[in-house]
C-alpha cells in the first residue's frame, strides 16, 4: 500500500514538472488517500496484533 502511494507521488511530481497540472493533482490525491489508508491499517495491525502475540 505504501509502495503505491510513493509511486503515485512520484508520478505527481513528474507530471507537475512537465506542466500537467490536472494529472499531477489527481495523482497527488490518490497518493494522499493511499497513504491515509496505509496509516490506518498499520495502526490497526499494531493495536490488534499485540493481543495475539506471545
Amino acid at each position: 500500500m505504501l509502495h503505491y502511494a510513493v509511486v503515485f507521488f512520484v508520478i505527481a511530481l513528474i507530471a507537475a514538472l512537465f506542466g500537467f497540472g490536472g494529472i499531477a493533482a489527481g495523482a497527488a490525491g490518490i497518493a494522499k488517500i493511499l497513504f491515509v489508508v496505509f496509516i490506518i491499517l498499520a495502526i490497526a495491525t499494531f493495536l490488534f496484533g499485540r493481543g495475539r502475540g506471545v
